[in-house]
């Protein structure tokens, strides 16, 4: 199938357009700048192993969302919150439906270009306090992008009954360099160490027993997750 893979820069996403590449004909990656204090850490990366996979690159500029949503992510919020990822702290870093925007846009590319699917690294780890990861969301959209173009558009999350270790441990046997993917919110020169995506990366690496090559600037013990 001639799919186009959304492409943030993070290791989940890194790790799909690989498998994706191993399963399919990847004619396109999407990346997307939406204002985020962690952009300009994770695009070069997702441009830099589309270069090494002679995969087509685009960036999209969301110039609406810093201006006009609230979010501590973007560089228009606040401060990112410490602690583990599933803390309620991180329902501040929520910035509202940006899964449901970057795939309208990524669908009517992914048609434009002759692509029959659409990739997202969305897996099993993905927490309940982002609506538009929750599992009924995904299933609307796929059946909208499906039923919404000609060629029916179909939404592939190959990562779905994965954990965040999961993909970890299919990115390294796939020969993905995580050195060359971001997480932290932060968007400092290292990554923190301390931030709710440091910390499920840092577990991630560690529950999948492969080396993270990662430079972080806190390495402390992980915080527990939260209980419920």
């Amino acid at each position: 199938m001639k799919t186009v893979v959304l492409l943030s820069g993070g290791m989940d996403s890194a790790a799909a357009l690989y498998e994706a590449r191993a399963t399919h004909a990847v004619v396109g990656a999407l990346s997307f700048d939406y204002g985020s204090k962690h952009n300009h850490k994770e695009i070069p990366c997702a441009a830099w192993h589309c270069r090494k996979l002679e995969i087509p690159h685009q960036t999209i500029a969301l110039d609406f969302v810093p201006a006009l949503f609230q979010s501590v992510l973007l560089k228009s919020g606040g401060l990112i919150p410490d602690g583990h990822y599933a803390e309620d702290t991180m329902k501040q870093t929520v910035v509202p439906f940006r899964n449901g925007i970057m795939l309208s846009i990524a669908t009517g590319y992914a048609e434009s270009i002759g692509a029959e699917g659409l990739i997202i690294a969305a897996h099993a780890g993905d927490h309940a306090i982002y609506p538009d990861c929750r599992e009924n969301f995904m299933q609307a959209m796929g059946d909208a992008m499906r039923l919404g173009t000609y060629a029916g558009i179909t939404l592939l999350r190959p990562f779905i009954k994965f954990t965040k270790a999961q993909i970890a441990a299919r990115g390294h046997e796939l020969g993905v360099d995580f050195s060359q993917t971001w997480s932290c919110y932060k968007g400092g020169e290292i990554h923190c160490g301390a931030c709710g995506t440091c910390v499920e990366r840092r577990e991630a690496f560690i529950n999948a027993g492969v080396p993270d090559p990662t430079s972080y600037a806190s390495t402390g013990p992980l915080p527990a997750k939260p209980k419920g």
